[in-house]
């Protein structure tokens, strides 16, 4: 079920982008634009999860290199029947973790060396949780999909400055519109899965551990060194991926209405509700 909800939600993002470019060039917006998202999807499900661990200078590790981390994802991974992930460590101080790859068998685990050295046992296993929980459900691939989809409406409508009309557009006036409300809906599509998609992470991981206290004590710890240290690869493009916004100390509170985390005061408190 949860791939097949994967799947319908590329294939819905992916119809709205052809249909923007069918709004703004006619029927060869259409073709340059389902060529262009085909790509995109392509890429997006075979090499994101290269692309990104390169991304962040990510370092494979194993249970010689790292023998407690591995014993905490593979106590993890029996008790949610998962496979057991490849596992990277960033050599970043600010205390994250993301999970990518495309399904079960590909999946990976990448943590900060600043939270196995921040963090105490059971919170890095809180943390290990909601990103199992991410793979549980094939959020890394949500996650890529939506952002790479979104992007390109974004880029999509700067091209459609160069158009003018035509008989297979609509008026002026209203492909001036969709260039404006198109990269906007985009925008709330790819936040809102988002934050629903770290609320669900959250009550996996609770579930798992049995303790959801443990991820209440590592969020609260993650905002508070999130905002006094920086991740220094980090981008708006992959932002999303980690379990702490990395920008967190730069937010401003008009952004923080177009973040893809929600907040982390908020995520306490469902985590909270848990345990009645």
């Amino acid at each position: 079920m949860e791939q097949f909800k994967t799947y319908a939600l590329m294939t819905g993002l992916t119809l709205l982008f052809i249909w923007f470019g069918g709004m703004i060039a006619g029927q060869t917006g259409m073709i340059i634009a389902f060529i262009a998202a085909a790509g995109m999807n392509f890429y997006a499900y075979y090499y994101s999860d290269t692309q990104v661990l390169k991304h962040y200078n990510a370092i494979p590790v194993d249970h010689n290199s790292a023998s407690g981390l591995y014993h905490i994802v593979f106590k993890l991974t029996q008790r949610a029947n998962l496979p057991m992930p490849a596992l990277y460590i960033i050599p970043e101080q600010q205390p994250n973790a993301f999970a990518t790859g495309r399904n079960y068998e590909n999946a990976a685990v990448a943590v900060t060396q600043g939270l196995l050295d921040l963090m105490t046992e059971e919170e890095v296993e809180a943390v290990i949780a909601h990103e199992l929980s991410h793979i549980k459900h094939y959020d890394m691939l949500i996650g890529t999909v939506t952002a790479t989809i979104a992007g390109a409406i974004a880029m999509l409508a700067n091209f459609g400055m160069f158009f003018g009309g035509g008989r297979d557009r609509p008026n002026f006036i209203v492909m001036i519109a969709l260039m404006f409300i198109m990269p906007l809906a985009a925008s709330i599509i790819q936040m809102t899965v988002s934050r629903n998609r770290e609320y669900m992470a959250d009550e996996g991981a609770a579930k798992m551990t049995g303790h959801p206290e443990w991820l209440q004590s590592a969020l609260a710890k993650l905002d508070s060194y999130a905002r006094g240290t920086s991740l220094s690869e980090a981008d708006p493009q992959t932002a999303h991926m980690f379990i702490i916004n990395p920008f967190t100390g730069r937010d401003m509170s008009m952004k923080q209405l177009f973040s893809t985390h929600p907040t982390t005061e908020s995520r306490i408190e469902r985590l909270e509700a848990l345990k009645h």
